[in-house]
């Protein structure tokens, strides 16, 4: 399934991608796409309505982030080798985790705002997953028991203020707007290899990133397993599990954001975002 939620920031109502692929209303039969309503049980709800009889919604309304009430937004830096190589340092040799603001999370094609005294915005194509079952020490061969299912994420980026302004990561990663992540979630039953999946970003339709989820240095039953030996993991939490090369940083001379752009992004399967950069208010 696809799942989604539309409407205006802070109004927003669940949906689903219908068979002809368009967007259907799914708020008479749930409140939102957050907690527990990403179990497995209520995702075989969902899976057993009809959804001819639902609403259609107008294809130009706005989609916000496919999972709200995010309640931890967990990075992981340097997850592919050819990455960490055009940023200069070595794979390491187990994952670096760092967070993101849950309020960074926007909608897939809401704006990315440069925040104010920013001159090194970037951009970031990543596979984020999606928890739907609470654990801690996961076995990595049951961590996929515990996702929900699978999403795009822009992890955008002030390498100024990440790399330079002493301190962890979370500071160049947590501007409002930094965190465009949808259209839609897709569950897990439907991405057959999550490991096997392209990946593009272009910035004003000339091409940035081009990769695959094949790349990864650490995968995702890794991952979820690894993370939950350092803290648990709750339904709706969302993982955001690297980027390949491409990035402005690793351009010689490094290209940044600035007012006017456009980024469109997308992962095979899971969809597309387009996002207009813009000064800060």
């Amino acid at each position: 399934m696809k799942l989604l939620r539309h409407g205006p920031v802070g109004s927003e109502k669940p949906g689903i991608i219908d068979a002809d692929g368009k967007m259907r209303d799914l708020s008479a039969h749930l409140s939102d796409f957050d907690g527990a309503a990403l179990s497995d049980a209520s995702l075989e709800a969902v899976r057993a309505i009809d959804l001819s009889g639902l609403p259609e919604v107008d294809a130009s309304t706005r989609l916000g982030a496919c999972v709200a009430n995010v309640g931890k937004f967990i990075c992981v830096g340097l997850n592919y080798s050819d990455h960490a190589a055009e940023s200069g340092l070595e794979v390491p040799p187990e994952p670096v985790l760092f967070f993101k603001a849950t309020s960074a999370i926007v909608g897939p094609n809401d704006s990315i705002e440069i925040p104010r005294g920013s001159e090194s915005t970037d951009w970031e194509v990543e596979l984020a997953i999606v928890i739907g079952k609470d654990g801690k020490y996961i076995e990595e061969a049951e961590a996929m028991n515990h996702v929900a299912g699978f999403c795009v994420v822009n992890d955008v980026s002030e390498r100024d203020f990440q790399i330079n302004r002493s301190g962890q990561w979370v500071k160049g990663k947590s501007a409002d707007t930094f965190g465009p992540m949808g259209p839609w979630m897709v569950t897990r039953d439907e991405v057959t290899d999550p490991q096997a999946l392209s990946m593009f970003l272009d910035v004003n339709g000339v091409s940035r990133q081009r990769g695959s989820t094949d790349t990864m240095v650490y995968k995702v039953p890794f991952l979820v397993s690894y993370i939950s030996q350092f803290m648990s993991l709750q339904a709706g939490d969302v993982i955001s599990t690297g980027t390949p090369p491409g990035v402005g940083m690793g351009m010689k001379p490094p290209q940044y954001l600035k007012a006017g752009d456009e980024v469109t992004l997308g992962i095979e399967g899971l969809g597309e975002q387009r996002q207009l950069v813009v000064a800060h208010s």
